[in-house]
């Protein structure tokens, strides 16, 4: 009989593994626009110590996605199949957009871009069909009450995150590749938007017309603002591309509004979503404990940051630039506690392991 240490399966790896978040790569995604929004605001070093960081989370959680695939694949076809767990796979498109984005603007990469960017437009393919088709012809459904959760809307976050990067690689293509690849951006943006009216409809109604307890507000309902919030940062790309696509320009009216209709909408979250964690945790009184869901929450008011400074720059609205500002120190701090809460977990849980593994 093997020991525990030779044993794949029994070994620390093996339990990192099977314990995976499918929604884990939201760490890549926080991480990455924090650090893209410290770069917009020119906080340089803060800037390169995060991407360097996110290169490395990035390289450990696919190592880790495929360990599980190949170890526990029977687990990651239940997940991926699950409604409140399989949207969560939506964060590994999410994650190689906003690296590929880091790439372009902090390190000048193009060609790592680019690689990132096709990875993301194939998982993104595979994913959307997958999961949404799994959902559709499965026989045993759970009730809206118990399936739906602003989680769903990662979908939108993958697709916006496709559309933003496409528009950045765009810049570095020459014609007519560039028309074609802005014009697979402005397709992408407006997919994402339809299929937010979509989901917001059935998460609203879920909100208000059945039982919501403490439990029920998990961190991926700040979703709800950062799929809006990605959606700006991929209009004000797209502006900033209508020099280079005709097209583009023929519709900057309707780019311009629909990108401050984006940003209004997230915006209109954010006091909703403090009022609610604040009855969460206040009021009821639920722990705050670490989760891998959290960084779905700090996502968002690094998106938030970004898109808003990016919005400011393609249309000159200078008097928006003091949002960001702030934004980035309450994106920042809770970066900052997640992280930490993710250091203390990790070490408590591998303290575990291997005493446990000691004869």
């Amino acid at each position: 009989m093997a020991t525990p240490v030779s044993n794949p399966r029994r070994g620390v790896l093996a339990g990192m593994a099977a314990g995976l978040s499918p929604a884990y790569f939201a760490m890549v995604m926080a991480t990455g626009i924090v650090s893209l929004s410290a770069h917009m605001l020119g906080i340089g070093w803060l800037a390169s110590a995060l991407f360097v960081l996110n290169v490395a989370a990035y390289t450990i959680i696919w190592v880790l996605y495929v360990l599980r695939i190949c170890w526990f694949g029977r687990d990651v076809l239940r997940d991926m199949t699950d409604h409140q767990r399989g949207p969560g796979f939506f964060t590994s498109v999410a994650a190689s957009g906003i690296l590929g984005g880091q790439f372009v603007l902090i390190e000048g990469d193009y060609h790592t871009a680019a690689v990132l960017w096709v990875l993301a437009i194939v998982l993104w393919v595979v994913l959307i069909y997958t999961v949404l088709t799994a959902f559709t012809i499965k026989e045993d459904k759970p009730s809206l009450y118990e399936g739906i959760s602003g989680a769903w809307l990662l979908a939108v976050v993958a697709t916006q995150s496709v559309a933003s990067l496409s528009a950045l690689v765009a810049l570095h293509w020459d014609q007519p590749y560039r028309l074609v690849i802005n014009y697979f951006a402005l397709s992408m943006w407006l997919w994402g938007g339809m299929l937010y009216i979509w989901m917001i409809s059935l998460i609203f109604y879920r909100y208000t017309f059945f039982r919501f307890s403490p439990g029920d507000l998990s961190p991926p309902y700040w979703i709800n603002m950062g799929a809006m919030a990605i959606s700006t940062l991929a209009g004000a790309r797209l502006i900033m591309n209508t020099p280079d696509a005709p097209f583009l320009n023929s519709l900057l009216p309707f780019l311009k509004g629909f990108t401050v209709f984006y940003w209004a909408t997230g915006t209109w979250w954010i006091p909703m979503l403090a009022i609610l964690a604040a009855w969460r945790h206040i009021y009821k009184r639920f722990p705050l404990e670490y989760d891998p869901l959290y960084w779905g929450a700090v996502f968002p008011l690094g998106m938030y940051t970004a898109g808003t400074y990016q919005m400011a720059q393609a249309m000159h609205l200078d008097f928006l630039y003091a949002v960001p500002r702030f934004f980035m120190y309450v994106a920042l701090a809770a970066w900052l506690i997640t992280f930490w809460g993710l250091c203390r977990t990790l070490a408590a849980s591998l303290l575990v392991r291997l005493t446990s593994s000691i004869p």
